[in-house]
């Protein structure tokens, strides 16, 4: 949980952020009404203090040839439980893995991935993920559509 609040002015970064997350300082700063130094300012400490954690182009996986997307819920063995954090960490960065989740609850983490197809979508979760020592079981839901909500960043 942060420790400082984010004062009014720094919450209109964000916010305009999270709609416009490209917008050049300028702009920026004309939409939340302060100087641009300020704003670039501003916007540095939100960067160094974690609140803005990047910028980034959101890709359609089909047009980079990656059409099936698809949510897999994976649930580790009971002896890897003490492994997680490396198991999260080497997942989110598998080649198909556009999102990794660790959860609590029942299953250990969600992974949204994007293959090229339903064959190497299959052959990620028996080839590759069901294989690993640590996995006990995996689930996979293919996703037909989705989209951004209102409160992503």
């Amino acid at each position: 949980m942060p420790k400082d609040v984010l004062d009014p002015v720094d919450r209109r970064i964000v916010d305009v952020l999270r709609a416009h997350g490209r917008l050049p300082n300028n702009a920026l700063a004309d939409r939340v009404g302060v100087a641009p130094s300020t704003c670039l300012t501003r916007l540095r400490s939100l960067v160094d203090r974690g609140v803005v954690s990047g910028f980034h182009a959101e890709v359609d996986p089909r047009w980079i040839g990656r059409p099936t997307e698809a949510m897999i819920a994976v649930r580790l063995r009971a002896e890897a439980r003490a492994r997680m954090a490396d198991f999260f960490a080497m997942v989110a960065a598998m080649e198909p893995v556009l999102n990794a989740y660790y959860l609590a609850g029942a299953d250990d983490f969600h992974l949204h991935v994007a293959t090229e197809d339903t064959e190497a979508l299959r052959a990620f979760v028996t080839d590759v993920l069901s294989t690993r020592p640590e996995v006990a079981r995996t689930e996979t839901n293919l996703i037909f559509a989705h989209r951004r909500g209102g409160g992503a960043g």
